[in-house]
């Protein structure tokens, strides 16, 4: 170990070691109606988190008992010697199908899960890099993984681009569940949307623009914040958002309740439309469906149009902000931006203008 490398090690084990300051004490009473209330606090922040959101944290921290059982370490001890152990058990790990093990981005939303959930619902008091060297240690990982050439899970979720959302359009049948899945598909690329984003809109949520531009979208339920995104008129009338919305909205009826789901099942027989909405999972099967059924070439799922968006928005040479904005990124996000640059590599090449 370098000399840096041991200082950024033991400056870190300082921190996490160094007891926090006692805070004010009250009288035994008052205390426990204090703590009464932080819990009561903490459960409904809980409540109020997007269910997909809790399951994943929830099977992060299962993941975390299970290594504290296996090598007799305690619960509480998330530190950052326990948290590199659990990065090198979580590495031999199965993964989801036989013979496969966990991906490097599952093992890194591990670390997250375990370390928000000891802060939130456990109340343990973390350094902010206490997952510092634990990432430090994945990244190596995956770093000589690329080297052999091996691959774990399925890889970041591939864009969906025009030219896939024109052979889905002409793929999809002429009856409501095409009427439906083009308006999901289309709006779910505009809004830059995530799947329980999509799963949770209403039919208010949805409105028209008084000046007629296209349309209101109020995404109210969100992983990150609420935002509300204008849709303009797209150029391609077969892929607008905007006729695809309201053709959809039509086979809702006139009297629709303004609260009721906007994008709803359908029977399968019937194929009327039903009163109840789809979750989040629902809403990435089928568009992972209605992308086999028009044979791409690659495989679609939630998370594609979202990346889509990016990567078309990026070739229109339209700014980061603008992108960031639509899709409810942070300003100067990474995430975002690694959507972007993964297909600049055309755009911006040192090859232009040489050869």
């Amino acid at each position: 170990m370098t000399n840096t490398e041991l200082s950024v090690s033991t400056s870190t084990t300082d921190r996490q070691l160094a007891a926090p300051a006692p805070g004010p004490r009250f009288a035994a009473d008052v205390e426990d109606r204090l703590a009464a209330l932080d819990r009561e606090a903490t459960a409904h922040v809980e409540d109020h988190r997007p269910e997909k959101t809790k399951k994943g944290y929830g099977a992060d921290w299962g993941a975390w008992l299970r290594f504290c059982a296996e090598r007799d370490v305690p619960p509480a001890a998330v530190r950052t010697g326990t948290l590199v152990a659990f990065t090198e058990w979580c590495w031999t790990q199965p993964g989801q199908r036989p013979g496969t093990f966990l991906a490097p981005s599952t093992i890194d939303r591990r670390l997250s899960g375990v370390v928000v959930t000891a802060r939130r619902l456990h109340k343990l008091q973390l350094s902010k890099d206490v997952a510092e060297e634990a990432r430090a240690l994945l990244k190596a990982k995956t770093k000589a993984l690329a080297k052999t050439g091996q691959t774990r899970g399925r890889g970041p979720a591939k864009a969906l681009l025009v030219r896939h959302m024109e052979k889905v359009a002409a793929a999809l049948p002429a009856n409501r569940f095409g009427v439906r899945d083009l308006a999901l598909m289309t709006l779910h690329f505009a809004v830059a949307g995530r799947e329980h984003e999509l799963a949770h809109l209403r039919v208010r949520d949805i409105a028209e623009d008084p000046e007629g531009r296209g349309l209101t979208v109020d995404i109210r339920v969100s992983k990150v914040k609420p935002r509300k995104v204008a849709v303009p008129f797209g150029s391609r009338a077969h892929l607008c958002p905007v006729r695809a919305w309201r053709r959809w909205r039509a086979e809702l009826g006139p009297d629709a309740d303004p609260d009721s789901f906007a994008f709803r099942a359908v029977h399968n027989r019937w194929k009327t439309v039903l009163e109840s909405g789809l979750d989040p999972e629902t809403v990435g099967d089928i568009l992972t469906r209605i992308g086999a059924r028009a044979e791409l070439d690659v495989r679609i799922t939630g998370h594609s149009p979202r990346r889509g968006l990016v990567t078309e928005s990026s070739r229109a040479g339209n700014p980061d902000a603008v992108m960031e904005a639509q899709g409810g990124w942070a300003k100067g996000s990474k995430v975002m931006r690694g959507y972007r640059e993964e297909d600049d590599a055309f755009k911006e090449n040192a090859l232009h203008g040489v050869l």
